[in-house]
């Protein structure tokens, strides 16, 4: 009698793709230098506030909290939308997934905007980076995520380049993944800083 030799059971598709980590290696070591970075900067925040508590209390009632209640806004809606953008491309509805990242494009680029608009504001209210350790510290941060953040809007447009000359497919998108894996990143910096600033006094 011969021993029947069962083959090896393969995870499922859906189980083996909950394992993988979204993106490539070199965009998770970018997301762990800019965590890196802003931990840094917040341990300056809490020495500075932990020095200086009354400017603190102070510096946050003088800010717009209708500016930066718009930056949250914007940068969770376009970052909702780059994650529908990588659902619909897993898939397989690459023109729906195309859609999704113009929308997140458009909405990322409402940022910039607004943070300019705020500065002006702020400006005209004589707030600027001379006017208190509060604002100083609050200047130095937000402009860092503000740089991250065009830098996220660059990648944006690099993929939707790559995503309209069909550079991805519903076996192959890890550059879409990257994106959206970095653009969560500074979404998640933002809705540390806007409490910090905002609405904490």
């Amino acid at each position: 009698m011969t021993a029947t030799v069962l083959p090896a059971l393969e995870p499922a598709p859906a189980l083996a793709n909950s394992r993988r980590i979204p993106g490539n290696k070199g965009i998770w070591v970018g997301i762990c230098c800019e965590f890196v970075e802003f931990l840094v900067l917040f341990v300056v925040y809490f020495v500075a506030r932990a020095h200086f508590p009354e400017s603190f209390e102070a510096g946050a009632e003088r800010l717009s909290r209708v500016a930066g209640t718009v930056i949250t806004l914007l940068m969770v809606t376009s970052s909702f939308f780059i994650a529908c953008s990588v659902a619909t491309m897993r898939a397989g509805q690459r023109r729906r997934s195309i859609g999704w990242l113009v929308a997140g494009l458009l909405v990322a680029l409402g940022y910039p905007i607004a943070k300019y608009l705020e500065i002006t504001w702020n400006l005209a209210h004589r707030i600027n980076g001379e006017s208190g350790i509060f604002f100083t510290v609050y200047y130095y941060l937000t402009f860092n995520h503000l740089v991250h953040a065009v830098w996220g809007i660059l990648g944006i447009l690099w993929v939707l380049a790559r995503h309209l000359a069909g550079g991805y497919t519903t076996e192959d998108y890890s550059g879409l993944e990257s994106l959206a894996s970095y653009w969560h990143a500074t979404d998640i910096i933002w809705l540390v800083i806007f409490p910090f600033f905002y609405v904490l006094n």
